[in-house]
């Protein structure tokens, strides 16, 4: 049996505890005792604050441990919760925990963080040159934060060298039975989803994104030309038609855009695109092929491959997940109509 130990941290969201707790306590068990068999259970979870003492979370809700860091000698798995946001003054208040989490690590130990309990990792040093992820909104702060690692905001959970971590809130679910599935195989944590109503692990959190299309810049003939792009994205638009709006050569403004945006004219048009595409399968009904040509793809079938190349899922589950739930009946209501 394994060993896992999630830590509790003032002011966090106790989700980020609570379902990796109960993840890893009911592997192996409730499917069984669902069907009338012998529990298998494959890890004992301890649960554990750097003092022992209660933690009370950003809304107040007190979690009682069963210990404190000191208790824990060893560990199979070291899981670190969400905890305030102020960083500076969470690392201070929680500094007992970044020689506790190198310690568990050179021991052998897989260490997690969940969401923003990613940036204990990587104060502990544990993510320097390695792959790692947290919430989408978190990303540029901590990439520049931490440059030294390599960080994947489109991901939900990343593994290197025994450190994993998970992008968002509720991604606590996606690595947890992330590591039933690599330490129990594929069986258990299907059974455990099952049993808990929980679906199998997210790859990618690009979805889930809400960023700019473009970073900030001071070059205002592009941010003119942006401006236009933006007001006109539905519409076939040539790189000669942008650069003599902006005053320069083809070459030239090409060389500018991708400086000021960080996106060649074509990419950034397509980021436009798929934007307001997600906005338009968010609130209302039209059938995807209708968004596509709205959005300035004549070509359905090319939208739906780019839509899924860029948001990892196709637009129909990209609506199945963040429409209302009215615009997901009618849809699912006008669907076989559209074949």
């Amino acid at each position: 049996m394994l060993d896992v130990t999630v830590v509790l941290l003032e002011e966090g969201f106790c989700s980020t505890a609570v379902m990796p707790v109960e993840i890893f306590h009911f592997a192996g068990k409730l499917w069984n005792d669902l069907h009338d068999r012998p529990a298998e259970p494959a890890f004992r979870v301890r649960i554990v604050s750097l003092d022992g003492d209660a933690v009370h979370s950003a809304y107040g809700l007190g979690m009682t441990p069963h210990a404190g860091l000191a208790d824990v000698e060893r560990t199979d798995i070291a899981i670190v919760s969400t905890s305030k946001l102020d960083l500076d003054l969470a690392f201070v208040e929680n500094s007992a925990l970044l020689p506790w989490l190198r310690d568990q690590h050179a021991r052998g130990a897989l260490v997690v963080g969940v969401c923003m309990g990613a940036a204990y990792l990587a104060e502990a040093g544990l993510l320097d040159g390695r792959m790692a992820t947290t919430h989408w909104a978190l990303s540029d702060k901590f990439a520049a934060r931490y440059p030294q690692v390599n960080w994947r905001p489109d991901l939900f959970v990343t593994e290197d060298s025994r450190v994993l971590c998970s992008g968002g809130v509720f991604a606590s679910i996606d690595v947890s039975l992330y590591l039933v599935e690599k330490l129990c195989g594929h069986e258990v944590a299907v059974q455990c989803a099952k049993s808990m109503l929980l679906p199998m692990p997210r790859i990618h959190q690009t979805g889930y994104a809400m960023q700019a299309v473009a970073q900030a810049h001071g070059d205002e003939r592009i941010r003119d030309v942006e401006a236009f792009l933006q007001a006109n994205f539905q519409a076939d638009i040539s790189t000669h038609t942008l650069a003599e709006r902006a005053g320069l050569g083809e070459r030239t403004f090409v060389r500018h855009f991708k400086a000021a945006t960080g996106k060649l004219p074509a990419g950034y048009i397509q980021a436009l695109r798929i934007q307001a595409a997600k906005a338009m399968l968010e609130r209302d009904a039209k059938p995807v092929q209708t968004i596509s040509c709205d959005v300035g793809y004549d070509d359905v079938a090319f939208f739906r491959h780019l839509f899924k190349r860029i948001v990892k899922m196709t637009p129909t589950e990209y609506r199945a997940n963040f429409a209302p739930l009215n615009v997901r009946g009618q849809a699912e209501v006008e669907a076989p109509r559209m074949n």
